[in-house]
């Protein structure tokens, strides 16, 4: 019998109403991600939000049946992408950004913060002049910025707390809250990775409850639980506030800051760290081909516990 946990699994989340989009969530199995295709129903526009560039990292290999399966759903279903959005450098996967917007011709945007991630990671892997998210993104959202999907009316959302400069989307009824909370049996996510802050992370995590309750909230992992052995990724903000295990309804502050940082404490880095963050501060490109026409990457050694 198939493991859910390990096929690529779709799932369509229909429009509820004219201010609502269609929204697709595609399962990437290796790393636990989920990939969104935000859509207005009237125009068929799209939104292409944290789509995967598939690398395996026991050989370095990158393939692209990801981004080729997002593609697939936008072209079955009559759709035009007109952004390619990232809510965040990924650490545990390497971002499609910069092969979908040349797939595509649409632009490729994330937020404004991310040239200060730069700048950590620029001096963890002391390579000093290495990213310049101002060129490689066409577009940096500021906070509240508003832009439109199709007609839809979307906006951003400063979240940080898992980096200092993550972002979600509200388009909608539709949140794409990324690396902010899990599913309700699973909590929240981590904050540990350099520039990260529990404390910010639950701020962040209150400004995405205090949305409407019926919104939809879209997050960015999903690897099961002892119980649930299917991957889901959808839940209201009403179900968070009654049953998420972190921080529903009653939790204190203090808390969940203890609880967030001992589980942290317990985490190894993910195994594609080190090198998806060298590609996604470059929108996900990798590095400048060298003299013999080949990409290498750099690695940093013991700059981790």
């Amino acid at each position: 019998m198939t493991d859910p946990l390990k096929s690529r699994m779709v799932r369509h989340s229909p429009s509820n109403g004219p201010t609502s989009p269609d929204v697709w969530g595609i399962y990437e199995p290796d790393t636990g991600s989920i990939q969104y295709i935000c859509a207005d129903p009237k125009t068929k526009q799209a939104a292409l939000i944290d789509v995967v560039w598939n690398f395996n990292p026991k050989n370095y290999s990158f393939s692209t049946e990801s981004m080729d399966q997002v593609l697939e759903i936008v072209r079955d279903n009559g759709l035009t992408v007109q952004w390619v959005l990232d809510t965040h450098p990924h650490a545990d996967h390497v971002m499609a950004s910069a092969h979908l917007k040349a797939r595509t011709d649409a632009p490729n945007a994330i937020g404004a913060l991310v040239p200060d991630i730069a700048k950590i990671w620029a001096d963890l892997y002391n390579l000093p002049d290495a990213f310049d998210p101002d060129t490689d993104f066409d577009h940096l959202f500021e906070e509240d910025e508003a832009f439109k999907i199709g007609d839809l009316e979307a906006r951003v959302m400063l979240s940080p707390g898992h980096t200092l400069g993550s972002i979600s989307y509200v388009c909608g009824d539709a949140a794409f809250v990324h690396d902010t909370l899990m599913q309700p049996d699973a909590g929240t996510s981590r904050s540990d990775f350099p520039g990260g802050d529990t404390a910010e992370l639950w701020e962040s995590i209150q400004d995405i409850l205090a949305l409407p309750g019926n919104t939809r909230l879209y997050i960015g992992h999903d690897y099961g639980t002892k119980e649930r052995k299917e991957p889901e990724w959808e839940a209201t903000v009403d179900a968070h506030k009654a049953h998420n295990i972190h921080v529903k309804d009653g939790t204190k502050r203090e808390d969940y800051v203890a609880r967030r940082q001992k589980r942290d404490a317990t985490l190894s880095l993910p195994d594609r760290i080190l090198a998806a963050l060298q590609i996604n501060l470059r929108g996900g490109r990798l590095p400048p081909a060298e003299d013999d026409g080949n990409h290498y990457l750099k690695l940093p050694v013991n700059r981790f516990d």
